[in-house]
């Protein structure tokens, strides 16, 4: 994120190069770096003759050099934005001579998502040495939670806890998702506003009742009534709750608890960082540590092993999700 941050400053700043290669795993920042050159390097007025967008499915690599070497029109710059250029993964390296001697009055931007060239290749040090080379690095599950934190800051807004992990349970480690989410309630509450676990519920349709983290929760508390009340609420909707997720979630849930006691240092920030959880959560792999002794989570872990291969339909004979949910859970509590 600072990366970004410094980017976009020298943009402000005129410090503007003559290319721009966005790449990663994480196309939120690409989108955004795009979008923010896309907007802002001309004016409305220079746009219509001097930026042109182009499609990597659609463009060769030469066609792109061919546009990249014209010049402006009544513009100090052009802007030529490559959308979707991973199609191009084949012929990339054939960027390696533009790169080498760029047009210093064209802005160009590619934005390569899902892939990464590497970097001992000439191409990518050409384009290091006239221009930026940005990598947007998929973020850890652990890590999603500051992300939200530190977005909402900037725009005069915080978020409780369990608001946040029920955006991570629900939307992953996709930026994008989350932040289309986290926009939609900035438009219905004033800045300066808490968002909890009822926003969520009420705006984006998530439960905070019945949901895999409050799953997780009546596991870790040995709650059987609350346990099998959510099985039956996922399987009244399984397409909102899907098996595979919802073993993928549990069984995490007791390989952190597995970790957890094999701890020797309990500080709670030892804890909640080996664990990669909130600290507001620990009170919760507290009462599961007590509730599930080492070799018990042990023998869950393998039950769960199990669970997840008949989720995907391996040796289950066609199982419903409600029986699996059942199994699942009468092996975790027997």
């Amino acid at each position: 994120m600072d990366e970004v941050v410094k980017i976009v400053n020298d943009i402000k700043s005129g410090n503007i190069k003559p290319i721009y290669f966005l790449m990663g795993e994480e196309p939120y920042y690409i989108d955004k770096l795009s979008d923010y050159i896309e907007k802002n390097v001309l004016t409305e007025e220079e746009k219509g003759f001097n930026q042109t967008v182009l499609y990597g499915r659609d463009v060769s690599i030469e066609d792109i050099i061919s546009t990249a070497k014209r010049y402006p029109m009544m513009a100090e710059r052009q802007v030529v934005i490559v959308k979707e250029a991973q199609d191009l993964t084949k012929t990339i390296d054939k960027l390696e001579s533009y790169a080498e001697n760029p047009m210093p009055s064209t802005v160009l931007v590619i934005c390569y998502k899902y892939k990464t060239l590497d970097k001992r290749k000439k191409v990518t040090k050409n384009i290091a040495k006239s221009g930026v080379v940005y990598e947007s690095k998929k973020l850890y599950e652990n890590q999603v939670g500051d992300w939200i934190k530190r977005v909402l800051s900037g725009k005069n807004y915080t978020i409780d806890p369990k608001a946040s992990a029920m955006l991570v349970e629900f939307l992953g480690t996709d930026l994008s998702k989350i932040n289309n989410e986290l926009e939609k309630l900035q438009i219905i509450l004033p800045q300066g506003s808490a968002i909890t676990a009822k926003h969520i519920e009420e705006n984006i349709g998530f439960s905070k009742d019945f949901n895999v983290f409050e799953l997780r929760k009546a596991i870790g508390e040995h709650n059987q009534l609350k346990a099998y009340q959510i099985a039956q609420y996922f399987s009244d909707n399984p397409k909102d709750n899907p098996m595979v997720v919802t073993t993928s979630l549990v069984f995490s849930f007791f390989i952190q608890l597995l970790k957890y006691h094999g701890l020797k240092d309990r500080n709670p920030k030892n804890v909640a960082a080996v664990l990669g959880v909130n600290p507001f959560f620990l009170k919760d792999y507290d009462v599961a540590l007590k509730n599930y002794p080492m070799k018990k989570v042990s023998q869950i872990v393998a039950t769960l092993r199990d669970i997840d291969v008949k989720s995907k339909g391996v040796g289950a004979n066609a199982m419903s999700q409600h029986d699996l949910l059942k199994e699942m859970l009468v092996k975790v509590f027997n």
